[in-house]
């Protein structure tokens, strides 16, 4: 078997955890995300998603799953940032994450091209690699399966300009990209409950994703606190 086919058969009807906090919350620490990993996989995660060399190397320490990884890095003038450049690819690949995932959303990157002018310079350079698409409409999609991602994912649908407003998790995405794609679907973003999850799988994605709602206590308090504040 393929590590390429060995890596979805293991993520094959199964949760992914991600483990992230950014810099202005209290969690945002290598440890304490390698203690989140380390408490998913007890709890039956079988993938983990991850931001950052220093998260994945801690996460490795104590969990031996698939690993979705990711490099978050602003850019000034441009809107992506997830996995952005050629740099954060580089730095990825050397740390052996299972997966790089990145946006493939129709935007202009911070070099001042879009997804279709780089990614087949990704390809060419990590023949080998596994990617996935994070992407935000059926056309950016169409066009990841196209440029040959592994997987496709519904991660940036709700958080682009111009799919503000869209109902997450956002089903009827997912309803399309699982009945035109051959590929891998990973259902990612706005699962919040249990019921949700099952959801998706009942639309037919190969895995999902679950974050904040288990990740990120900070948010998942103000959650609460808005059901009390009305």
């Amino acid at each position: 078997m393929s590590i390429k086919n060995k890596v979805f058969e293991q993520l094959e009807g199964n949760l992914i955890v991600s483990c992230q906090a950014l810099p202005d919350e209290p969690l945002h620490s290598p440890y304490i995300m390698g203690k989140m990993a380390h408490a998913a996989l007890l709890g039956g995660a079988k993938g983990i998603r991850a931001n950052s060399v220093e998260d994945i190397r801690e996460i490795k320490k104590t969990v031996n799953l698939p690993i979705i990884g990711i490099i978050k890095e602003v850019y000034e003038g441009s809107d992506v940032f997830i996995t952005p450049t050629m740099k954060e690819i580089d730095l990825l690949c050397q740390e052996k994450v299972d997966i790089i995932a990145l946006d493939a959303t129709k935007r202009v990157r911070p070099d001042g091209k879009i997804i279709s002018e780089v990614f087949p310079l990704y390809r060419e350079k990590y023949p080998e690699q596994l990617f996935m698409a994070d992407c935000s409409t059926i056309e950016e999609a169409e066009e990841a399966y196209r440029l040959g991602f592994d997987c496709l994912g519904t991660t940036l649908s709700g958080y682009t300009e111009y799919t503000k407003g869209k109902e997450l998790p956002d089903t009827e995405l997912i309803a399309k990209m699982v009945e035109r794609f051959d590929i891998p679907i990973i259902a990612e973003g706005g699962i919040w409950t249990p019921e949700e999850l099952r959801s998706v799988f009942e639309h037919g994605v190969h895995c999902a994703v679950v974050g904040t709602a288990i990740t990120r206590p900070m948010e998942i308090t103000k959650k609460f606190m808005s059901a009390i504040e009305g």
